[in-house]
């Protein structure tokens, strides 16, 4: 009998575990949510928000259909007032059609102002085409002035014209003094043509002192000649001291040859006593070659 009570026990104690892990199980089972519910209809709703392809208006709830709603209208407000053609105008409000024809105006006549294509000069009012006009007028002695865009001197008064050929004038000498491409020299007056004439060649000696491609050295006079040839020195002395491939050693005399020559001597030693940097042995006088580690000793 107490054999059988004690296989009873060790019955129980094995099954009661594997129950209680099933129970629990199943409720943890019934707490998970079915993949594609909750997070599907979210995505859903951002789809619409958003007008992906993904949208389902069917499966929006009563709030997010009104919610959307209201977000096409304001997509509709908003794409009739950028003139897109996905405009549905029998969908806007009263007022915000006449907002709408409110902008449209304003646009119009800010584009009729500036000269811009979309114009329309008749949805202007009488005043307004006569400012249009006027900006119209003041746009072409501009251009006339300025020799650019398409200028019409069939428009221009008197007055406006000789203000037209003064601009142009100033603006060839302006041309000439700087070396431009555009100079005609044959309108210049002689005063205006020895002003360039002074401005060239003082172009010409700042390009020779700074060693630009633009140096006639015919053109210097016997002081700037030696100014620019001292110049030239001292940039390839600068060269030289730098190590630049520029520099032509030839050049320098023979203070500035024998001074370079024991900088580089200093340089070399002690790169070959640091270790660090071109070391040129054969260089080194018997007493630095002393005082140089032997390389061969020296662990790698």
């Amino acid at each position: 009998m107490n054999r059988l009570l004690g296989a009873l026990s060790v019955l129980l104690a094995l099954t009661l575990p594997s129950v209680a892990q099933g129970a629990g199980a199943g409720r943890r089972s019934d707490q998970v949510p079915v993949p594609g519910q909750a997070s599907g209809a979210t995505g859903n709703f951002s789809a619409c928000q958003h007008g992906w392809a993904g949208c389902d208006r069917s499966k929006l709830t009563p709030s997010e259909s009104t919610e959307m709603a209201a977000i096409d209208h304001q997509r509709n407000v908003s794409n009739c007032r950028e003139g897109l053609q996905s405009c549905d105008r029998t969908k806007l409000g009263d007022a915000e059609r006449t907002a709408l024809a409110v902008a449209d105006h304003e646009n119009n006549v800010s584009a009729c102002n500036g000269g811009v294509r979309s114009c329309d000069h008749s949805q202007l009012t009488p005043r307004e085409a006569r400012e249009a006009a006027v900006a119209a007028h003041l746009r072409d002695i501009s251009d006339c002035k300025e020799g650019t865009g398409a200028c019409d001197s069939s428009t221009l008064t008197q007055a406006e014209a000789g203000e037209v050929r003064t601009a142009r004038h100033l603006r060839n000498t302006s041309d000439c003094r700087d070396g431009m491409g555009l100079c005609d020299s044959s309108k210049l007056t002689p005063s205006e043509a020895k002003d360039v004439e002074f401005a060239e060649h003082q172009r010409n000696v700042t390009n020779c002192r700074n060693g630009w491609n633009d140096c006639n050295h015919s053109d210097l006079t016997a002081l700037e000649a030696r100014e620019v040839e001292a110049a030239e020195h001292e940039r390839n002395l600068s060269d030289c001291r730098a190590g630049r491939e520029t520099c032509e050693y030839s050049k320098l005399t023979g203070t500035e040859a024998g001074a370079l020559a024991k900088a580089e001597d200093v340089r070399n030693y002690r790169a070959c006593l640091k270790g660090f940097g071109y070391c040129d042995r054969s260089r080194l006088t018997p007493s630095e070659s002393k005082a140089i580690p032997d390389a061969s000793s020296v662990p790698r």
